[in-house]
């Protein structure tokens, strides 16, 4: 389990990579890895791939940052979900919320 993040300054976006379960344990490194981005200055991408869990707590950490990066206007993706991650996520509709890859 674990979380880490990569900045891209020319793309303007920050990718935080999730390993393993993705769960309220995950909280602290979760909300470390974006909280002293300037959100006005970055994308944030959510890699999923080698994530084989989340539960409703992971969603709910997934909307926080979505509203640290502007709610509405916020470009948040999250990419490489595998089948169980994806049906998680279609089940709780973040194909409204998030950009799904």
């Amino acid at each position: 389990m674990s979380i880490t993040r990569r900045i891209d300054e020319q793309k303007s976006q920050v990718t935080i990579a999730i390993e393993g379960r993705f769960d309220f344990a995950q909280h602290k490194a979760f909300r470390d890895a974006y909280r002293d981005i300037d959100p006005k200055a970055m994308t944030f991408v959510i890699d999923l791939f080698d994530s084989s869990y989340l539960d409703s707590s992971a969603l709910g950490m997934l909307l926080l940052l979505r509203e640290y990066a502007g709610s509405e206007k916020a470009q948040v993706r999250i990419i490489g979900s595998g089948e169980d991650v994806r049906r998680v996520l279609k089940i709780a509709n973040f194909e409204k919320l998030f950009i799904l890859d």
